[in-house]
Formats: C-alpha cells, structure tokens, sequence
C-alpha cells in the first residue's frame, strides 16, 4: 500500500466564533483521486486551504502533508519548498492576462529556477522547451504565443493545467477548476486533470461543483456537511439519495452514472 500523502485527526478551524471545519479525520495515500462536495459554506474550500498550509483562522488537530507536520509552524524556506510541491488549480486561475501562454506555463518553473532572470522571464532553454511539451499535452501549443486574455475560457483553463504540469508537484488541490465552463469544456478539463494525476502516481483533491463530473475526477468522494463528513465512499457507491441528503434537493439519478477510470 502506498504511504499516506495527507493525515488529519480531529482537525478543527475555526476563525473567530465561527466554525469552518468541525473534528475532521481524513486519510489519502498517494496517486488517489478524491473527490469534495457538499453545498455552500460546507468547509469545502477551507478544508483544501488547510492541506495547502494557507488557512485563515485557529487550527487544532494532527495535519500531516507529504511527510510535514503542518500543525508546527514551518520556517521560510521549509514553507517555500512545500508550496513547491503542492499544484494549487483555482477557479480564478491567477494567470497574467498580459504574458503569453508560455509565459504563463513558465511561472510552474519559477520554484526551481531563481535566477533573477528567471524573474524576468528568461528561462533556460531546457526549461522553455518543457514549457512547450506542457502546452503541447493538453493541445495548446499552436497558441503559446497568445496572450491569455485574448484566449477563451477553456483554453485559459488549459494554460492553467499546462502551468500545473511544469511545476511537477507531489500533491495537486483543485478548488472547482472546471465551475466556469461549459459542460463539453468542463469535461475535457476533468478528463485531462485526472489523467496526469493518474499518470504520475500523485494524490489530488478536487472541490467538484457539478457531481456529474465525479466519475471522471475521482475514484473517491467526501461529502461534507457543516464542516463535517457526512460520507466517504467509493464515487461507484454515491447514490443519488445520498447526493440529495447532502443538498437538500430530490434526489436525480442522473448526477453519478458511471464508475471512475
């Protein structure tokens, strides 16, 4: 069995009064995919921030991530060299809507290369090819020139991933990477994401806005509830019912209808 890459025990966050993750227990070995839903204000996105080591607020419990006790304050560079280990995929995508394509998928490789003039954008040659093999996996090279604001949503979600993949990281947290887009792109997304995680044997977490895209995301999923987990199942094993219990709705036998890959 592959080593744990992620251990909470008892884990609580709370910021001021209010309680955003309530007696958390969770355990992910490495190459698994997981699945987080629930409805809103769940603790979903909390719950990725506090693996990410970047959570607001008053922790309590055992948080242990790729082998760091991040219920420890961690020193500067010790902190530097785990964020460079975790791929953080955002929603908002943090691109730089001026700087190319490339440019951007470039910025993955700033962690190992700090050279001043890596700041400046210019990366060895090495590095700049990867940075096209990147783009080139999820079908974006033809645009690596392009700057990104002139890009369409799906494409700009690609740079994103093509990013992720030159950052080579250990552990991947999406925070609902695919909520923007429409369901044909959403898909393709979800499909390529899980597949590099797949391919390179590391865990990912992924805070998934539509449930019909579980199969193709996760082999495993969290529901959480009030800051609780209501269930940890095999994604074959969600039922619509317990998709309606998580969010108050009818239950739709359509929303998982496939097992994951």
């Amino acid at each position: 069995m592959s080593p744990p890459a992620i251990v909470l025990r008892n884990l609580t966050l709370r910021v001021g009064s209010t309680v955003l993750l309530d007696g958390i227990d969770l355990s992910v070995t490495a190459g698994e995919r997981i699945g987080i839903i629930g409805p809103n204000g769940a603790g979903k996105s909390s719950l990725l921030k506090v693996i990410g080591g970047t959570a607001p607020g008053h922790v309590t419990g055992a948080i242990e991530v790729l082998g760091r006790n991040l219920a420890l304050p961690l020193s500067r560079s010790t902190q530097r060299a785990f964020q460079a280990q975790v791929g953080q995929v955002f929603q908002a995508l943090q691109l730089v809507p001026r700087l190319s394509a490339l440019d951007n998928v470039l910025i993955g490789a700033l962690s190992r290369n700090r050279s001043p003039l890596s700041w400046a954008r210019l990366f060895p040659a090495a590095e700049r090819d990867r940075g096209r093999q990147a783009l080139r996996t999820v079908g974006m090279e033809a645009l690596a020139t392009a700057r990104t604001d002139r890009l369409s949503g799906g494409q700009r979600q690609k740079v994103a991933l093509a990013r992720l993949l030159m950052q080579q990281p250990d552990l991947i947290l999406a925070d609902e990477p695919t909520a923007a887009l429409d369901p044909a792109a959403a898909a393709e997304i979800a499909a390529q994401l899980a597949s590099y995680a797949r391919g390179a044997g590391i865990a990912m977490l992924t805070v998934v806005h539509e449930p019909a895209l579980l199969p193709l995301l996760a082999e495993r999923v969290i529901g959480l509830q009030q800051g609780r987990i209501l269930f940890d199942l095999p994604t074959a094993d969600v039922s619509p019912r317990q998709l309606a219990t998580l969010y108050g709705t009818v239950a739709d036998p359509l929303l998982v209808t496939s097992r994951p890959k």
